[in-house]
Parts: structure tokens; sequence; C-alpha cells
């Protein structure tokens, strides 16, 4: 048995939110800025924006996308003022926009050690943005407050960072509709947040017995049922597959099924790669960086953060979330290469590499999730280091064989803000997965195209006939800081959570 028996939920400090429509005495005013031809239209009082029309002049501050100032000592409803740049308005992607300026606020803000932040809407209000005010205040809250988040776990020190309460001011008009986004976004944060959660713990924290655990502790109370099949009830339902994966560890594999039902209409599911330490078995990957393999269990992670969002917001969906899950290690059972295992589906397939170890549990998983007829299925995995190489941290790579759940894909893309990329996969790409001794083998013949190979051989257990997509988040799993503003430098991203929710629910609206 583990010496974990159950995890403890996140340790998320989150800012407390309020909506009013005058507020003063706090720590710190937030002030947005566009860029008019290098000048700076601030949405402020006329005090404030006499200070930043000199700072213009001195261009230590244009308003460009992402960038700050800290006026120490100005603000009329705090302390202190901090002007945050959106840059030009005509390239402007303002939902995305909101997210990062709520996300650079939220650091900036963290550094100063303050507690209590206002940012003032209703300068938007007689613009051509005040239809949309709800929604860009909540995507400024998302990014404010996913740029708070840290796992500290294992560290000693408190946070002393944490801001405590934010402040909107908006028209009481714009109430009622604001709360109700927020709650959505709130949904949302708390998905993405337990997804980090469980990316970041180490391995001997989370494994397949504890991460199921976590999941029936989590879910309980809840209108998510929960299913875990453990060693017997895999081998009674044939899932050679999954069970050869984590033959190696002292730990069985598990699967997670997941059920939120709180709509009538055809279910969608979510399938992840739950890999919680992958050593690459026995074609053992290089010692350098093997510590953030435990980092290849995001895909699991992700489509647990989803349910978890959409239950929380009282989405009126029908979703069934599925997670296989195992450690791949070099034990005396370990599956060799050159093995033969039985899909549940009953295709035989030869392991020419043990380090291609997340299509064969996503193989049994995706069979499983096909047998339930689903309007569509989507899964998630870290699969291949081939995506890295080809998209790096910039962009997830997504693989569908079907152009109507494609296009509700970019539609699920524009509200989340998140990169995506549609790759190719074609009849070519699924030849290279027949095998010489069975009927498949998880890696072809050539180091080529090494990601649609990943996705091809997935491809081969889902029923022809119901939409797939295949997320391949290698690249954006982990440490993406750079790109996304509200992820950490260090760390689960998350990335994926946002837009399977938007997906599940555009789908079922």
């Amino acid at each position: 048995m583990s010496n974990m028996s159950k995890c403890n939920v996140p340790k998320c400090k989150v800012p407390k939110v309020h909506l009013s429509d005058k507020v003063d005495g706090k720590d710190f005013e937030v002030v947005l800025c566009l860029n008019d031809n290098n000048s700076i239209v601030a949405k402020c009082t006329d005090k404030i924006k006499k200070l930043l029309d000199e700072v213009a002049k001195n261009e230590a501050f244009k308003a460009l996308k992402e960038t700050t100032l800290t006026l120490t000592g100005h603000g009329e409803r705090a302390k202190n003022t901090l002007a945050v740049g959106l840059g030009p308005e005509n390239k402007l992607t303002q939902l995305e926009a909101f997210r990062r300026a709520g996300a650079v606020c939220s650091r900036a803000i963290q550094k100063q050690k303050a507690k209590s932040v206002v940012v003032d809407f209703s300068y938007f209000d007689k613009t051509g943005w005040s239809k949309n005010m709800h929604k860009f205040i909540s995507s400024f809250y998302e990014g404010f407050r996913l740029a708070t988040y840290k796992f500290t776990d294992f560290k000693d020190e408190e946070n002393s960072q944490h801001i405590e309460e934010l402040y909107i001011v908006i028209d009481k008009k714009y109430h009622e509709q604001t709360n109700q986004t927020l709650n959505v976004s709130e949904g949302m944060c708390h998905g993405v947040e337990t997804a980090r959660w469980l990316g970041d713990n180490p391995g001997n924290k989370i494994n397949p017995e504890t991460l199921s655990n976590f999941v029936k502790e989590k879910f309980k109370g809840t209108k998510i049922e929960v299913e875990v099949w453990e060693k017997d009830r895999l081998k009674k339902e044939k899932m050679e597959l999954l069970l050869g994966v984590g033959q190696g560890s002292s730990i069985p594999p598990r699967l997670i099924v997941m059920k939120y039902k709180n709509s009538n209409s055809e279910p969608v599911c979510f399938v992840g790669k739950g890999i919680t330490f992958d050593s690459g078995g026995i074609s053992l990957k290089p010692s350098l960086h093997m510590e953030e393999m435990k980092f290849d269990m995001c895909g699991a992670a992700d489509v647990i953060g989803t349910i978890c969002a959409l239950e929380r917001m009282k989405a009126k969906v029908n979703v069934i979330c599925i997670v296989a899950t195992a450690e791949n290690l070099p034990g005396p059972s370990a599956t060799k290469p050159g093995d033969v295992h039985r899909g549940r589906n009953g295709l035989h397939v030869e392991v020419q590499n043990t380090d291609a170890e997340g299509r064969l549990v996503l193989g049994d998983a995706l069979t499983i999730a096909s047998e339930n007829n689903p309007k569509f299925i989507v899964d998630a995995a870290t699969l291949t280091g081939a995506m890295v190489i080809a998209l790096g941290k910039f962009h997830v790579g997504y693989f569908a064989r079907d152009d109507k759940l494609a296009d509700s894909i970019q539609n699920a893309l524009k509200d989340s803000g998140e990169s995506a990329w549609r790759l190719p996969l074609g009849e070519s790409h699924r030849k290279l997965m027949k095998g010489d001794y069975s009927d498949l083998r998880n890696i072809g013949p050539t180091r080529e195209c090494g990601s649609a190979q990943g996705a091809a051989f997935l491809s081969y257990f889902v029923k022809e006939d119901i939409p797939w997509a295949h997320f391949d988040i290698a690249g954006t799993a982990w440490n993406v800081g750079e790109e996304y503003p509200y992820c950490n430098k260090k760390g689960a991203s998350g990335i994926m959570v946002r837009t399977f929710c938007s997906l599940a629910i555009n789908e079922q609206a």
C-alpha cells in the first residue's frame, strides 16, 4: 500500500471578489490603458491621465501589451496606481488581452505585497465595448486569479504575497450579468488549479492509487459519480494494454471513470493519459530532467480539472471523463521490447519501445469511451517529444478526423484564448502502425511524423462513426509562463481545461 492513502485538495489562496459602484482606500488601483499612435488612452480619472501623459512624454510607459507602470503614492481610490498596457486597440484580441492584463497586473501587485486591489471598469461603459463588459471583467479575473496560483505544499514558509481582495467598480446595471459570468470563471479557474496541483505533485505523492483516492474524495457529495477499476477488474475487462504498461510497478494501474450528468443531452467524453511517473520502462529514458516525468499525467489532470470545473459551475452538460493511470517503471515484471499485449478491442500490439506507453493506456481507455457511444471523444496526453520539436511551448497540437468537431474546437479556443494547431492525420499515417508480428506496433518504422504516428495508433481504438480528436499537450503541459503570463514559469499549466469546458458547454447548449 502507498504511504499516502488519500490526497489533500489544493491549498490555493484566491482573492475574494467584490462588485461595487464605488470603492476607496485600497492598496492599489489598476488603470487599463490602450496605445493609440504612441499616445496613452487611459481608462481613469483626469488626475491620473495627466500623470500618465507626463510619463508618456518621457517614453517610460507606452501602454504596450503586457507592460506595467507603478505610480507609487499616486491614486484616487487607492494609495498607489498600477497602469497596465493592453496594446493598440486595432490589434486587440479582446478577451485574451484582458486575461493577460489581469495576469500581469496580479504578478506586479504580488511583488508589492499588496492585499487589496481595485479595478474600475466603469470607464468602458460609454464605449463600443459596453455590451461585452461582463466578458471583459470575467476574463480579467481569470488571468488575475490564475496568476496567484502557487504550489507550496512542501515549503515551510507561508506565502506572504497573497492578494486578499479584488474590487471591481462597475455600474449596478451590470452586476447580475457580471456575477453570472464570474461564477463560470471561478469554476474554470478552480478546475485549472486542480489540474496544476495534480501535475505539480511528485510521483511519490501522486500515483495510480492516490490519484484514484483523490478523485473519490474530491467528488464525494457532488453530482459526479466515480468508479475505479482496480487490477482484478482490469483483468476481467481484458485491459491488457493498460495492465502491461503498469506491470513493472509495485502499484497496479487503475481506470478512473467519472460521470457528470446535469443534462439529458447526448454525453460527450474526455479521456486522459495518467502516467504518474514515466521512467521509460525497460527502454529507459536519459536521466537528465527525468524528474519532470511526474508531469506525464497532465492529460489526466486536465480531464479531471475539466469535469471538476463543469460541476463547480453547474454546467448543463452530460460528460463522461475517463483516466487511464499507471507508473511506467523497469521492474522485474516489466513489459519487455518485443512483448505482445491484447487490447480490449481485440487488437494485438507489439511493444517495440516501452517508452511509447501513453498510447497503450489510452488505447484501452478509448475503447471504453467508444463503448459509451458519446457525441464525441477528445483525449489529452503528453504523448510525443516530436510535438515539442514541432510546436515548442507555443501551441498544443491536435488531430481531428471530423471537420465539424474541429470547427467546434476552434470556437472553444477563441473562448479560452489558448493556442492549438490542427495537424494532418491520414491513412498513410495509420499504415505505419501496422505490425509485423501483431495487428499493430506501438512505434512506427521511421522517426518522421512521430506525433502523427501516435495519433494514428490511437485512431484504431475509437469507433469510426464517433467524432474524435487527440490533443498532444507535450509542449505546453508545464513550464510555459514565458508564453502565457497567467501560468507559472515552472510547473504544470492546466492548459486546455478552459478549452475543454467551453467545448463541452458549446456542444450541448
